[in-house]
């Protein structure tokens, strides 16, 4: 069993950065691969960003390609995502996840944190 905690989240202009946190407990935090999707209300949720465990590979949604990034501390247990030069349409709650795959597709992982808001206005 892994445990997500997510935070960071808050209100910015458009244009700022915020950096989100996600600390996780139980599992073999290492070996896990993870990633974060977002949800915006009335939308589906949707993909984000991944890292794998070892920190080499990452992926991102090209919505924010070059503004994101997904970086991840295993001494610590902790996974990050540093947005930059954030505009109203990443508005959302940003979700953290483990899975045994390194995937783009929500379903692939099994552990969720409970989210934090990201609010981005105009």
């Amino acid at each position: 069993q892994v445990q997500l905690v997510e935070s960071g989240g808050g209100l910015v202009q458009t244009g700022g950065s915020l950096r989100l946190s996600c600390a996780a407990s139980g599992r073999t935090f290492t070996s896990l691969p993870m990633g974060w999707f977002r949800q915006a209300p009335g939308k589906e949720r949707e993909f984000v960003s991944t890292i794998s465990s070892s920190t080499i590979n990452t992926l991102y949604a090209d919505s924010v390609k070059g503004r994101f990034t997904i970086s991840r501390d295993n001494a610590r247990n902790t996974v990050f995502l540093q947005m930059n030069s954030l505009k109203p349409e990443d508005t959302a709650v940003y979700y953290c996840a483990a899975g045994i795959l390194m995937s783009t597709v929500a379903n692939h992982y099994s552990y969720w944190g409970q989210g934090t808001q990201v609010t981005v206005s105009s």
